[in-house]
């Protein structure tokens, strides 16, 4: 059995390779009525889109995405939407010594292993080109939660954080970095331009805050809302680590230190402090819902690496071609759009059960 697709209610299934003719996304169980064209959905796919800098990949892929169903006089009709993306810019050529060998870190050989082949151009369903169709259906999911906002910047790159007393929202949209602290994003031009030349890469933490989600999404258990979000967020590429607010340092707390206060409010109770990231027991407290996401370096880099050819025999490789010098960089769209997708369909299977 594959697994292809995400969610419960609002769900997605992506298709597609690296260096095929075409990726794109199926979005099922999007409530009919809503408002939808390609102009919603291609801002986040520029956000995303490789070769506009010199810190990511030079892959020209203008992205453009069609919507070839369940659209019908600018409405969702409730029916599957099929999403489509061409890609227009491979080179299959620069992968010849990847077909022979293992690049290790990448899913070659666990692909190898698992199917007894693998489509080696640019690594097939293991690229990070795939990402784009989840973004895709991201933007579709941000319809049905019109009262959420969702936010994702890159707060570290190689182990050099951003000074959280700089943070400037306003920052995220003006660099390359969707770096929310200038002076880091500065710091960071170097970094990643030195990694590059070296023929290596870098790896990258993004952090993520929704607001506006309402108390109550979410399900004890076994469909919890972190769980959910970890899940979605665990499922990208070169993904190998989420937090849920405090994450790993709340093991270090005590309980009075990480409890999260309440007094009486208005419309409510009012947090003192949000350690648990909006989520308490797997149900969103109606507090910001907050989550860090760890992105490992790029496993295609210039630098030899030694490996085995699929043979078994011993040999060094270095991967040619176009490739993010941090893959990271832009991981802040996929990590916004499969938050959306993760509330979007909590919504919906709130409003099933409680009505």
């Amino acid at each position: 059995m594959s697994f292809n697709t995400f969610g419960h209610v609002f769900r997605f299934t992506t298709w597609g390779e690296s260096h095929g003719p075409a990726i794109g996304a199926v979005v099922d169980g999007c409530p009919p009525g809503l408002n939808l064209s390609e102009t919603d959905i291609q801002p986040f796919l520029d956000a995303r889109r490789p070769g506009q800098s010199r810190f990511t990949t030079q892959r020209q892929e203008p992205d453009q995405v069609r919507i070839l169903s369940g659209v019908f006089e600018g409405k969702t009709t409730g029916t599957p939407i099929s999403l489509m993306i061409d890609n227009v810019d491979q080179r299959s050529k620069d992968y010849s010594e990847v077909a022979a060998a293992y690049r290790p870190g990448h899913a070659d050989y666990a692909y190898d292993a698992k199917y007894g082949l693998r489509d080696y151009r640019g690594g097939g369903r293991s690229s990070a080109r795939e990402t784009a169709s989840r973004v895709a259906a991201g933007a579709v999911a941000r319809l049905v939660i019109p009262e959420v906002t969702i936010t994702a910047w890159v707060e570290a790159i190689g182990g050099d954080a951003i000074d959280p007393a700089k943070f400037d929202a306003g920052e995220i949209g003006n660099n390359q970095f969707f770096c929310p602290d200038a002076d880091a994003a500065k710091r960071w031009e170097k970094l990643v331009d030195d990694a590059r030349k070296a023929g290596s890469s870098l790896g990258a933490v993004i952090a993520c805050e929704a607001t506006g989600v309402p108390a109550g999404w979410g399900a004890p258990l076994y469909a919890k809302l972190d769980a959910e979000l970890a899940h979605a967020c665990m499922g990208i590429n070169a993904v190998k680590g989420v937090e849920i607010g405090d994450g790993f340092g709340a093991a270090a707390l005590t309980g009075e230190a990480n409890a999260d206060p309440m007094r009486p409010g208005n419309d409510g109770p009012v947090f003192l402090a949000n350690h648990a990231g909006g989520i308490a027991g797997g149900i969103s407290t109606g507090q910001p819902v907050t989550l860090r996401v760890a992105f490992k370096p790029t496993s295609s880099i210039l630098t030899p690496v030694e490996t085995i050819t699929r043979d078994g025999e011993a040999t060094d490789i270095r991967t040619k071609g176009r490739h993010d010098p941090c893959v990271g960089i832009r991981g802040a769209p996929v990590v916004e759009a499969m938050v959306a997708v993760v509330l979007a369909d909590q919504k919906l299977l709130h409003r099933a059960q409680i009505g």
